[in-house]
């Protein structure tokens, strides 16, 4: 299934064109949110495969920790949501390869037990062998994780003994007692620029509606800024890049964070590391939500501290940026890196909320469109009607959410294409947006 932008109609390849223009009228179409896509690199996990962690999961096989442990942070800040919108329902986890880093082992002859996984997290493992006192020559082996038992299996040999999520056995002979062998030499190596590059390869087919980069290599971000761009021109995906220290990359495709935070609990955040919380945030927002003076929970201070001027400056610049007020921190106005406009990509394009109806649209009529019309329906009177109602109704129901508003079904034209197979259709909808500026006069007599 083809997709994309068009400015003629010179497509060969059957599918869903779209084109966005300011003013009059929005082409526009519409996805389900809540994904989030992230190339992460762990001290455990499977190398070079995207793991799919749902809201609520025990996050200990996709990373090594649960939840609630440090080194799941970047999970559990991705899941925050905030005050009042929802945490994303979905996590795309990628672990790039490494240079230089190795799996832990330790040797208790005749058994050699090596971890599941390179990486750091490796060396956290024990593992004991216990004689049974009921039984004769045979073993009780225990792996041990963090002085938690996480398997335990009975064998004589060390042939009978199967991997289980931590370790993997090998050698030959009678297991001998052992009082514990911590494993050794497990070490996470450096990730590379080209391992991200792998990882926007793989990730390309997946549906997602933001992409988090929480590093600072400039070659990476440039190319994550021109991947996501990419996915819209080309693919008709559309998504965002949360990213941040950027250098002016003036895209509604990407939001540049700006501000590092403190937790109530002393964990001083990075700018980068903000972008956990505000991808998954972001993508949680449905489009029919703004962020802005949405709360970040648990977020107590702020970093830097920004004075008017440079609050200012900053919005003008395309920064997203936070401020605390009262021991909490909230989004000081939710907008992209977008500064300069075109008749075509106005103003309105700047505000995430707009962007995330756009996307919705974009996503949700190309994947009716595929399923359902495209080599389906006849390319006559009532085959355009029938695609004219089905883009009315939708927009209707977007109406009713308070996403777009004064629709009526005229804003919708279905006419007959350039060629006999194709159709064009042209939609004009009026943006919601929140509140963000209050003016007030009071007059005291």
């Amino acid at each position: 299934m083809a997709g994309g932008v068009w400015t003629t109609q010179s497509k060969v390849r059957p599918g869903v064109y779209i084109r966005f223009k300011s003013g009059t009228g929005l082409d526009l179409t519409v996805g389900d949110r809540g994904v989030v896509a992230i190339c992460e690199p762990m001290s455990w996990g499977p190398v070079g495969q995207v793991m799919t962690v749902d809201n609520g999961a025990d996050t200990t096989p996709y990373c090594g920790y649960p939840i609630t442990d440090p080194g799941a942070m970047f999970l559990r800040e991705i899941f925050k949501g905030t005050n009042r919108t929802s945490a994303p329902r979905q996590v795309l986890l990628y672990r790039p390869s490494a240079t230089s880093s190795s799996q832990a082992s330790a040797k208790i002859s005749p058994l050699t037990a090596t971890a599941l996984y390179p990486g750091a997290r490796g060396n956290s493992i024990t593992v004991i062998v216990t004689e049974d006192a009921d039984n004769e020559d045979t073993f009780t082996v225990s792996t041990v994780v963090d002085g938690e038992i996480v398997d335990s299996q009975q064998a004589q040999t060390v042939q009978e003994l199967t991997a289980n999520a931590w370790v993997t056995f090998s050698g030959t002979g009678a297991l001998v007692a052992n009082t514990g062998t911590a494993l050794t030499g497990g070490a996470d190596g450096t990730v590379e620029a080209t391992a991200y590059s792998t990882f926007l390869s793989v990730i390309e087919p997946y549906d997602f509606d933001i992409l988090i980069y929480d590093g600072t290599d400039s070659t990476v971000l440039t190319a994550m800024q021109s991947f996501v761009k990419r996915l819209a021109d080309e693919n008709g995906q559309y998504c965002q890049l949360v990213a941040a220290g950027m250098t002016n990359p003036d895209s509604r495709f990407v939001i540049d964070n700006e501000t590092g935070v403190t937790l109530s609990d002393g964990t001083e955040l990075t700018k980068q590391q903000v972008c956990w919380w505000l991808g998954g945030a972001q993508a949680g927002a449905q489009y029919n939500q703004s962020l802005t003076y949405a709360a970040y929970p648990d977020a107590v201070t702020v970093s830097p501290v920004l004075t008017n001027s440079q609050a200012v400056a900053a919005i003008n610049a395309g920064q997203f940026t936070l401020f605390a007020e009262d021991n909490v921190v909230k989004v000081e106005t939710d907008i992209n890196s977008l500064v300069t406009y075109t008749q075509d990509i106005g103003k309105v394009y700047r505000k995430n909320r707009v962007i995330r109806l756009c996307n919705s649209i974009a996503n949700d009529i190309y994947k009716q469109f595929s399923d359902n019309f495209i080599g389906v329906v006849d390319n006559d009177d009532t085959g355009r009607m029938q695609f004219r109602m089905a883009i009315v109704g939708y927009m209707t129901t977007l109406q009713n959410a308070r996403a777009i508003q004064n629709f009526t079904a005229e804003d919708v034209e279905v006419l007959p294409g350039d060629d006999v197979d194709s159709i064009v259709v042209n939609v004009a909808i009026q943006a919601v947006d929140s509140v963000e500026k209050i003016y007030m006069t009071v007059t005291v007599s």
